[in-house]
Formats: C-alpha cells, sequence, structure tokens
C-alpha cells in the first residue's frame, strides 16, 4: 500500500477477510485494505485503514467533515446517516456512517461506508497526536451483515508497542 500511518498499530482481521493487494483502486491512499471473502452483486466489501498527524486545532468534526467532502469528489451523492463522538477525553474517538451512491466497475451502486476516527499518542512521542481511520465500506444490502465483523476488527486496534496481541 502506498500509504503509511503516522503511528503503529497492531490489529487482528475477522474471519474470512483477507489482505488485498496494493493494485486495488480504493487501495491508493490507504495503509491497509482487506477484503471480504463473498461479494454482494458484484461488489466486495472492504476494510481500510489510514492516518495522519493530527493538524494544529483539527476537531473530530473537521475531520469527519473532511471525509464527507473527499467522498463527494468521487460519488454522486453522499448523505451523513449518523455522526457520534464517542471514548473518553484520554481515547476520543469519532463514528460516522455515509449512505453513497458512486460508478463502481461501470455500475452505479447504492454502498454504505461506516468510519471509526480513532485519535492517539504516538508511541514515540506522547505529545504527538495521531488520527487513524478505519473504514467499511460495503453495498446497502451486505453492510449490517459485516459491519459485526468491521466492529470486531474496530476492537482488536491498538497502538503497537511490540508486545503483540
Amino acid at each position: 500500500m502506498p500509504a503509511t500511518l503516522p503511528t503503529p498499530i497492531e490489529f487482528r482481521l475477522p474471519e474470512g477477510w483477507l489482505p488485498a493487494g496494493p493494485d486495488r483502486p480504493d487501495a491508493e491512499h490507504a495503509a491497509f485494505v482487506a477484503v471480504h471473502p463473498r461479494p454482494d452483486a458484484g461488489f466486495t466489501a472492504t476494510i481500510a485503514i489510514d492516518g495522519e498527524r493530527l493538524p494544529d486545532g483539527a476537531t473530530p468534526a473537521h475531520l469527519a467533515d473532511e471525509s464527507v467532502e473527499r467522498l463527494r469528489e468521487l460519488a454522486v451523492s453522499v448523505d451523513v446517516t449518523d455522526r457520534r463522538e464517542v471514548g473518553t477525553a484520554e481515547a476520543p474517538a469519532l463514528t460516522q456512517r455515509l449512505a453513497f451512491s458512486a460508478v463502481v466497475d461501470g455500475a452505479l451502486r447504492d454502498l454504505v461506508q461506516s468510519q471509526v476516527y480513532l485519535f492517539v499518542s504516538d508511541v514515540e512521542d506522547v505529545r504527538k497526536q495521531a488520527v487513524i481511520r478505519l473504514i467499511l465500506t460495503a453495498s446497502v444490502a451486505q453492510h449490517d451483515t459485516v459491519l459485526r465483523d468491521f466492529q470486531e476488527f474496530v476492537r482488536t486496534v491498538r497502538p503497537d508497542t511490540g508486545a503483540g496481541l
């Protein structure tokens, strides 16, 4: 994958999900992409990971808004159907769900994207903050089925301290 994360993390993929190669179009800006083993009507659900150093003054909502705007550049339509700030003061997080239509492989598809933003301290310099974004993209029909896998995956994500999962 061409992108790298601002701080190392470790995670465990849900059973059956497979790491994707860097040649996938949706892997262009990701540090990691995994694919579901069973496509739905020709669309393969993905879990992607990307991240960045937290820009000065950036809020969780600001970063989520930027993500929506980036998706609007690629999609026919985008609706934010849910957004919540979660976590704690020490470990803030934000979740949002987007419904959108986009042309994929020549066909217009109705898709859902669940995003989780995790705000973490750099393991080498705790004064530096980073945001790790975890993204599930699936067809409308398959989203609720693979959402449990995504939630399981999110629970395993943590800073990589070298201790292993």
